[in-house]
């Protein structure tokens, strides 16, 4: 990268929001810890100080040298950022008589500043804050207030440096991607990051990583390890052998239409049908943390057994995205979950690990998809839980409930894509329930299995809410099930958004 925006991340759960809408203005960000922050770097344009859910006076609030920061680069304190420079200068930050939670309109005390160029007066902005500044020292100036907060943001005279109390990443503050992009313009930024570019910068680094050495990819099906094996193959070719296994709880004739999808892209495919093994390592489990483990062990054991079968191998290369890489770390720099994308499989192999997506989030991935020129029913394709139907099957696996499971799905995602409905769904899926329920077919009672449909609308799947399907789509859903499904007698919704339910349910 020849350039970046860094974000020094002090816990706020909107930190991720702040890169995406500076990388949506052409500038590659990168969130860093509030205290990893690389002095020695030569490519940094600013630095942009995220919110907290910490009070600047509390003991345990994390903070960074802001001083030594502002005398080398532009920054931009957000909320408990700002609060944070106006603390360490000399100014007051206090606790507010209630919690601001909400809309504003924002009123200009100086509309000539740099970083409110655009923007209109009045605009509405987004406040979540416990604390307010109630004073600022004497060379800061307020640029903008609200009805409650006079100082709203603020500008340190004769310097790049600038702090907003309200959060402009957040979808309700309506001129938010103004003021980051005045803020981009402040510290110089080309802004010429994008699809085309990331790809001509990868593939260039992947033929210096890699060499002529030979590299195994894990291919799911999905939109993350096919961009990865599309851009492996643009790089090394004939050195990239792709592996796809089949556990028996993928979707509907998704093995065949996914390797037919894979020789249109000219990659070099290994499919293994592992049906029967994975049937018969579940048989009789029901707990869904089990499942889960048996699944992944499974993979890796299958995987690992194809791989040596390739002389010389000494990469393993994996669709491993940037919110996998940021939630592998805590803050202060903690490695607390692994996500690796087939967990366990570097450490078995003894590989090295080469991850060409791990900068980026799952719409650019999809934007980087286009640009390769890929299918679209590939790159648009809704995510999908690696352990498969495992996780969607409620008790234990077996091939007829896999079956059930599969018709169901096939009925209720063709349908979507019917209706026009499956690109506004963020995920999709049918869930076959552990109970039975009395129904009537014809002149006969019935005592068969309930399922539930479940889709819900989300960005990046931190937070996602029911989708509001049209009634006369869910009755139509509900009527092919129960009519073409033998083994159905009853479908539900599930209307549960995360939080607190989550998008699976296992």
């Amino acid at each position: 990268m020849t350039e970046r925006i860094i974000i020094l991340d002090f816990g706020s759960q909107t930190t991720q929001l702040i890169a995406r809408r500076v990388r949506e203005l052409n500038t590659y960000s990168e969130i860093l810890p509030y205290n990893k922050f690389p002095y020695d770097a030569t490519d940094v344009k600013g630095v942009i100080l995220s919110g907290s859910p910490f009070s600047v006076y509390d003991e345990a609030a994390f903070k960074t040298d802001v001083e030594r920061l502002q005398k080398k680069y532009p920054v931009l304190g957000i909320c408990y950022g700002a609060q944070l420079m106006a603390h360490n200068a000399g100014g007051k930050v206090e606790p507010a008589g209630t919690r601001e939670y909400g809309r504003a309109n924002l009123s200009y005390r100086n509309p000539n500043c740099r970083l409110m160029k655009g923007i209109s007066d009045n605009a509405q902005i987004w406040m979540s804050h416990g604390d307010s500044i109630t004073q600022v020292p004497e060379d800061f100036e307020i640029i903008a207030s609200t009805k409650d907060v006079p100082v709203t943001a603020y500008h340190i005279k004769n310097s790049d440096t600038f702090g907003v109390q309200f959060h402009p990443e957040v979808f309700h503050t309506l001129e938010g991607t103004q003021l980051l992009d005045n803020f981009l313009n402040i510290c110089g930024c080309a802004k010429d990051w994008s699809p085309a570019s990331f790809i001509e910068t990868t593939v260039a680094n992947l033929r210096a990583q890699l060499g002529d050495d030979k590299v195994v990819l894990g291919l799911s099906g999905g939109v993350d390890s096919s961009v990865a094996a599309v851009l492996l193959n643009k790089a090394i070719g004939k050195n990239l052998t792709c592996i796809f296994v089949d556990h028996g709880l993928l979707r509907k004739n998704e093995f065949e239409n996914v390797m037919r999808d894979y020789e249109h892209l000219g990659l070099h495919v290994i499919g293994v049908n592992a049906k029967k093994r994975f049937y018969a390592e579940l048989a009789g489990v029901t707990d869904p943390e089990q499942k889960r483990k048996i699944i992944g062990k499974g993979f890796i054991d299958v995987f690992d057994e194809e791989a040596h079968k390739i002389e010389d191998v000494k990469w393993l290369a994996q669709g491993t995205i940037y919110p996998d890489c940021i939630e592998s770390l805590s803050i202060t720099g903690t490695v607390i979950k692994s996500h690796h994308n087939v967990g366990g499989l570097p450490d078995k192999m003894k590989m090295k690990l080469c991850e060409p997506l791990r900068l980026l989030f799952k719409d650019e991935v999809r934007r980087v998809g286009n640009e390769l020129g890929m299918m679209q029913h590939l790159i648009k394709r809704q995510p999908f839980p690696g352990p498969g139907l495992a996780v969607r099957i409620l008790g234990d696996i077996t091939e007829d409930k896999v079956r059930i499971a599969q018709e169901c799905d096939a009925i209720f995602i063709d349908g979507l894509r019917e209706w026009d409905l499956y690109d506004q769904v963020w995920q999709a899926g049918v869930i076959l329930l552990p109970i039975q329920s009395v129904g009537v077919m014809g002149d006969e009672r019935t005592y068969e299995n309930a399922v539930a449909l479940r889709a819900v609308t989300s960005t990046d799947a931190m937070t996602a809410d029911w989708a509001h399907l049209p009634y006369e789509f869910l009755a139509k859903m509900s009527n092919e099930i129960i009519n073409k499904v033998k083994g159905v007698n009853r479908v539900t919704y599930d209307i549960s958004s995360k939080p607190p339910a989550t998008i699976e349910w296992e």
